[in-house]
């Protein structure tokens, strides 16, 4: 007869196998990011070209076609969040991944053949449609997954691996072309498709989903109904709303901003972006040890919200006169736009397992859906305040709002996540 192995050797091996599993779910999860910060910047990257490419002349009318194409996108996150979050929370955290990167990749492989500025604006509506379970959903279940101490750290990993999306898409679509690097983009999707065969659906989430207890599930109108949900709803996205403030205005609209400041010579959007999240990715790691180092959330976004103060202060006051000094600043404002997965870590850890991942879903895309209003008051400030002028107003007021917002928040590094909320 074959011998058993031993109860204590069996429970070790399916521990190991439970971990790789987890360890596994976090990798796809953080290469996920990568894809979706790869193809959400790459518009602002090729922005130029491909509006000079579908005759789109320079001046006033770029920038007012990349803005209406930029909030098109926008506009497509928002409505794909609240798609994605409700689906996460009612068919499980999987069926997201699988659902939003499939619809990306056909979308992103499509950008790459557009002809007119029409098709562009309907697939990057659809693009960001895909795009928008990336973030919240890995988050989600990464916060479920490990234990309470390793939450930020595997939201760290998953948020420095991600950043480096942006750097991979400025540095191919200098040599391969913006319509290829819609194509690339498109087919990291895929194999990533294939990858997400093997990963680990949530603990929490398949108890939930096994409860004969009925509870609602991924119902957003338990956000909006409840006064204490939706206080706490709307202070998280405004503490993540300066990131997208200053991506959206200062970093995209690099030629406009630099032309302002009485550069010479022209830095890139595509430059910008990179020494942005170059930036980035060393602010992404400083925010989530220093979160581990605090044992606070709340401390940590606290000093990445005042360094990115002092680097847009020292920014606008220095007016950098050589290339080398405007993407030194972008680098410097990319360090301190580095909360973002620790944002996004707060809003997974401010609600129960029942509209978790509606919650974390949504609320990054909301943050960059507010690049619309953002946008909309920057444009039409310009007149009396000039460009910069009219920038420095703009995000005054959403720094304001994200400091207050912060400390309305309650302090999530030590909470317990297995709960619901009713």
């Amino acid at each position: 007869m074959p011998s058993r192995k031993p109860a204590a050797y069996r429970g070790f091996t399916n521990r190991l196998t439970a971990d790789r599993l987890t360890a596994l779910t976090i990798l796809v999860g953080a290469l996920g990011y990568f894809v979706d910060v790869f193809d959400l910047l790459l518009f602002t990257i090729v922005r130029v070209p491909s509006l000079h490419a579908l005759n789109v002349p320079d001046g006033p009318a770029l920038l007012s076609t990349g803005i209406d194409i930029l909030n098109v996108q926008m506009a497509g996150l928002l409505m794909g969040g609240v798609l994605w979050g409700v689906l996460g929370d009612r068919f499980g955290r999987l069926s997201v991944l699988f659902g939003s990167i499939l619809l990306y990749s056909a979308a992103s492989i499509a950008n790459g053949y557009v002809q007119t500025v029409p098709q562009y604006e309907a697939l990057r509506f659809i693009t960001g449609l895909g795009l928008a379970g990336e973030l919240g959903v890995g988050v989600t279940l990464a916060s479920e997954l490990l234990p309470k101490n390793m939450r930020g750290l595997g939201t760290t990993f998953i948020g420095t691996v991600g950043v480096l999306g942006a750097t991979a898409a400025s540095v191919l679509s200098a040599y391969i072309g913006w319509r290829t690097a819609y194509i690339v983009g498109g087919v990291m999707g895929l194999v990533l498709l294939v990858l997400r065969v093997n990963v680990r659906e949530s603990g929490l989430y398949r108890e939930l989903a096994g409860s004969r207890k009925k509870v609602p599930r991924g119902n957003i109108f338990m956000l909006l109904k409840n006064p204490q949900l939706l206080r706490r709803y709307v202070s998280v996205i405004l503490i993540g709303a300066p990131i997208w403030g200053i991506i959206g205005l200062f970093i995209a609209l690099t030629p406009e901003f630099a032309k302002d400041f009485g550069l010479t010579i022209q830095p890139t959007p595509a430059n910008a972006v990179l020494w942005c999240y170059v930036g980035t990715t060393f602010g992404s790691f400083f925010s989530g040890a220093l979160s581990q180092f605090l044992k606070s959330r709340r401390k940590s976004i606290g000093v990445s919200l005042a360094m990115l103060i002092a680097f847009l202060a020292l920014f606008i006051i220095l007016k950098p006169d050589t290339l080398f000094g405007y993407y030194l600043m972008c680098g410097l404002l990319g360090v301190g736009a580095g909360y973002w997965t620790m944002f996004v870590q707060v809003g997974a850890e401010q609600f129960g397992t029942n509209i978790r991942a509606t919650a974390a879903t949504t609320v990054p895309n909301f943050v960059r859906g507010l690049t619309i209003p953002i946008t909309a008051a920057f444009r039409a400030l310009i007149p009396a305040l000039g460009v910069t002028g009219s920038g420095v107003a703009v995000i005054t007021v959403v720094f304001a709002l994200a400091f207050i917002s912060l400390f309305s928040v309650k302090e999530t590094f030590h909470a317990e996540l297995d709960y619901i909320e009713v």
